[in-house]
């Protein structure tokens, strides 16, 4: 089954990143908002963020605002917080699942192709 789906974990702290606006666009040369979601106590979102009926080959971008969940999550971020947000640009190019998780601290991040 075809689909876009992500989650967050705060590999600082060990636990789910919750409460994270993230926005998808696709990428194209005027970027076009696809949806917006906040993340879950499970670092997940409610929705898929591309459903099997809207999944399209294509490049796409996933921003996620990390700002406020540092200076919330993370006493100790400085001000303002070193990451204000994450762009995660990919490419689909094939119709199955695709899973992009974000692994987050307050100094870096990194991702991969999940499943």
């Amino acid at each position: 089954m075809s689909g876009l789906s992500t989650h967050v974990l705060d590999t600082a702290l060990g636990r789910p990143g919750h409460g994270i606006k993230l926005h998808l666009y696709r990428a194209t040369d005027t970027p076009t908002l696809l949806s917006s979601h906040t993340t879950n106590a499970d670092g997940r979102t409610d929705d898929p963020l591309l459903s099997a009926d809207a999944f399209a080959l294509g490049t796409y971008e996933i921003v996620f605002e990390v700002a406020d969940y540092f200076r919330a999550a993370h006493a100790q971020t400085s001000e303002p917080p070193f990451l204000d947000e994450v762009r995660l640009r990919f490419t689909i190019t094939e119709q199955s699942h695709y899973h992009v998780p974000l692994l987050l601290s307050p100094w870096s991040y990194s991702t991969y192709r999940g499943s």
